[in-house]
């Protein structure tokens, strides 16, 4: 009976509210009523607004009128160009930028740390740097002078200088080459991060088998970071389906629609033709396809991935 009272006491005082316990409890409802405020609100919001034919004053309710408009097949509907656009560069992009990554990390690991920091620090400074600053650096590399950088370039090999942002058959090939040359920063430091805790004790094994450098990276590198891959392909092909600033910076989604993406053609939909209720019907649709994307590379990758 005294064991059972003593643990009886013991329960009721765990379940005093404490002084401890309120400041817990006041730091987790700034950090919910900030995700509130300015997450869950305005995706709430968007859902409902997707079913509107919005307004400032007087939005009309028309259900699923702008999701039949979003996804009906005509001419002067350029969502599913705007998507395949999206598509095509995120499974060029991201793929080849993340083996970029990966060979660069390989590369800057056997120096010492202070060079590595060097290599990490000059590879991500374009990260820290304005996204319009960096999309007038290109647009003078892309100039279609023959003045223009890459004009210059191709004029070494005999080729004729490009009109490589105003013509359909070389603006999205510019903007995926700017992606690949200029987003590896975040990446690297990563991959570093990965490469740095890989036990030199497999290096050795693999080293008294006679194994060589390629086959040390495919058996024993690749699949202690595969964890890391996965993280970086699913952040990746995210920040890919939302592509903006670029397509809008260089080009502006022309010419002919060419470089139009997903997120572009939100934007223009809500803030150029006002047309709200479309935009946050089209975002939806955009929020469902990265869920399923994300998930489908889990599904693929995760099979054999330890967190």
């Amino acid at each position: 009976m005294g064991k059972k009272s003593v643990s009886g006491n013991a329960g009721s005082r765990s379940l005093r509210f404490t002084n401890e316990d309120f400041w817990g409890y006041l730091f987790i409802g700034g950090a919910m009523v900030i995700f509130c405020v300015f997450t869950l609100y305005p995706v709430l919001s968007a859902i409902y607004t997707s079913f509107l034919e919005y307004k400032p004053f007087g939005s009309e309710f028309v259900g699923l009128e702008n999701y039949v408009e979003t996804l009906k097949f005509s001419k002067f509907n350029i969502f599913y160009k705007a998507a395949w656009n999206t598509l095509v560069y995120t499974v060029v992009v991201v793929p080849l930028s993340l083996l970029l990554s990966f060979a660069i990390s390989i590369m800057i690991l056997p120096f010492k740390k202070k060079t590595q920091s060097v290599f990490k620090a000059l590879y991500y400074l374009p990260g820290i740097a304005s996204g319009v600053a960096l999309s007038v650096v290109w647009l003078w590399i892309y100039d279609s002078s023959p003045d223009g950088l890459f004009n210059k370039l191709l004029e070494v090999f005999g080729i004729s200088a490009q009109n490589w942002l105003s013509s359909s058959k070389t603006s999205m090939l510019a903007l995926m080459i700017m992606a690949l040359l200029s987003s590896h920063g975040t990446q690297i430091i990563t991959y570093m991060a990965a490469l740095l805790g890989v036990d030199n004790s497999y290096f050795e094994a693999a080293e008294l088998d006679g194994a060589t450098f390629f086959q040390k990276i495919r058996y024993i590198v690749w699949p202690l970071v595969k964890p890391t891959t996965l993280f970086l392909l699913v952040t990746g092909v995210i920040g890919s389906f939302q592509v903006f600033m670029n397509a809008y910076m260089m080009t502006g989604g022309g010419p002919d629609n060419s470089t139009t993406m997903i997120g572009l053609l939100i934007y223009n939909n809500a803030f150029t033709y006002g047309k709200y209720g479309l935009a946050c019907a089209q975002a939806i649709l955009l929020t469902i396809v990265i869920a399923f994307a994300s998930l489908f590379q889990f599904k693929l990758m995760g099979v054999d991935v330890e967190y």
